[in-house]
């Protein structure tokens, strides 16, 4: 009776290892047929073959002289080779064998009477197939002979050995692309969170314009640039009328938002040039570069207007007073514009709110 091979003691290693090969199920290669080429011809056998044994046939990775590209793994002969000792075995005459002789592929197609094979490696000795010989009558092997067939064997375990190397490299190199796509991924992120860091720095949360800080680097940059050029400047302070009777009377919550819409009220009644900053609670500085004091003026009146013409709910009526001071020669820093600018504002208020002043306070006039 046909004897099967008993699997081997590492047979999940073995498969597993079979499976990183990435080779099964692949098409023929010049360097396995060329190797199975010349074995045929140097022994002078009808077949020769670079078989590999998966869990249920044995796969011809190189068919020379067999029109077959796998057969059952139960009838194999290659089976028994990759558990043999020393990894070879020969067969002078599988009909004298009791192991092969009732075995399909010798009573029936394709008719094998003699077999060599030489166990193929990985790099880890678990046994993935064998570089066998087959013919269809007895012969046998001198030493000579079995050394030349352990020879091209290791031929052909080099190139499995090499195909894996491909395969690691293939998937160090998705694995170094994929963390690249990651550092890269994560580089565009940082970079974003820089950004909004350095907005963070300089916008004001609340109403998107600019914040203390950023208004008052960019009145310092203005002031230097006017100064050194002898250039026109102006400054605007601005203060929403009556601003604690709406947080009293709607909530912190809508008082919000009637800043977020000063804001944008104020955005829209500027020139290009101009530039906004919520300089603390209810009160707005507006940087004018170039702004002669008349420019001035009419800049802050034009947002006061904006401000008093929109339709306002809660409260149904909503205005802003400012301030309005232009740099001169007496104009010793951009804190001393400030401060023109605030007392004039003081004064808007003091007036009756819903107005516009402008320059410095008169003798005896202080602002708050």
């Amino acid at each position: 009776m046909m004897k099967i091979a008993p699997l081997p003691e590492d047979e999940a290693q073995r498969l597993q290892a079979l499976r990183d090969l990435c080779v099964l199920d692949t098409p023929p290669e010049p360097a396995f047929d060329a190797l199975t080429a010349l074995a045929a011809q140097l022994f002078d056998v009808p077949v020769a073959l670079v078989s590999l044994i998966d869990e249920s046939r044995q796969w011809f990775k190189s068919a020379h002289g067999l029109h077959l590209r796998e057969t059952r793994r139960d009838v194999a002969l290659c089976t028994h080779t990759i558990i043999a000792p020393q990894g070879r075995m020969v067969v002078e005459d599988t009909l004298n064998d009791a192991r092969f002789a009732d075995n399909p592929l010798v009573v029936g197609t394709p008719g094998i009477r003699f077999y060599a094979g030489v166990a193929l490696l990985n790099p880890d000795g678990l046994p993935l197939g064998t570089f066998c010989l087959i013919d269809f009558k007895p012969r046998s092997l001198d030493a000579r002979q079995l050394s030349q067939l352990r020879a091209l064997a290791a031929q052909a375990e080099a190139q499995l050995h090499l195909r894996m190397r491909v395969q690691q490299l293939h998937a160090l190199t998705r694995e170094m692309r994929q963390q690249h796509e990651l550092l890269e991924r994560q580089r565009q992120a940082l970079q974003a969170r820089c950004e909004e860091l350095a907005t963070e720095v300089h916008v004001d949360v609340l109403t998107g314009s600019g914040n203390r800080r950023a208004g008052e680097a960019r009145l310092g940059e203005e002031f230097a640039l006017a100064s050194r050029l002898q250039l026109p400047l102006s400054v605007c302070l601005i203060d929403v009328d009556h601003f604690k009777d709406v947080n009293d009377s709607y909530g912190h919550p809508h008082g919000d938002e009637v800043l977020r819409r000063v804001a944008r009220l104020i955005g829209e009644a500027l020139r290009a040039s101009d530039y906004v900053a919520r300089f603390g609670g209810e009160e707005f500085l507006v940087v004018l570069p170039g702004a002669e004091p008349a420019t001035a003026r009419a800049v802050a009146e034009r947002i006061r207007t904006h401000v008093a013409d929109a339709h306002w709910e809660r409260p149904p009526v909503l205005t802003i007073s400012a301030g309005v001071a232009s740099r001169s020669s007496t104009t010793t820093s951009p804190e001393h514009l400030l401060q023109q600018a605030d007392k004039a504002l003081y004064r808007a208020k003091a007036g009756g709110r819903n107005r516009v002043e402008s320059g410095a306070a008169p003798a005896g006039t202080h602002g708050d």
